[in-house]
């Protein structure tokens, strides 16, 4: 077995995706908190994410050891609620969730969001997002 199997594939090329789909989130959601509205969305990436990051390494663990599993809507739930960026780094760290298409299909539509919400915020007068 080669020894860098469990290894992150192409590392300088997924860190510099990591920070540019962080880029606009973590700037609008520091912009906010900065300019007198609330920190919590800020707060919200951070702390969220490490839940997330540790729910799936607890998953992994579980799905190694044959034991009851996370359910997926509650790893989207966390991702919807900030946590992408954690679920994105457990994801490669973890080789976890890498291959499930329909899994894969509803995170990356939550990233998605997420960066139309904040690109709406900086860019665009928040009129995309206006009903909510």
């Amino acid at each position: 077995m080669n020894k860098h199997h469990n290894a992150i594939q192409h590392p300088r090329f997924k860190v510099l995706m990591f920070l540019l789909l962080c880029a606009v989130p973590l700037f609008g959601a520091a912009w906010l908190g900065f300019r007198g509205g609330s920190l919590i969305p800020l707060a919200a990436y951070g702390l969220v994410s490490v839940v997330t990051f540790f729910l799936y390494w607890s998953d992994k663990r579980k799905a190694q050891g044959g034991s009851w599993r996370t359910p997926e809507k509650i790893l989207h739930a966390l991702e919807l609620a900030g946590g992408w960026p954690g679920a994105l780094v457990a994801q490669q760290v973890f080789r976890h969730k890498t291959r499930k298409v329909a899994y894969q299909a509803v995170f990356w539509l939550i990233v998605l969001l997420h960066q139309v919400f904040w690109i709406d915020q900086l860019f665009l007068g928040a009129t995309l997002f206006s009903w909510f």
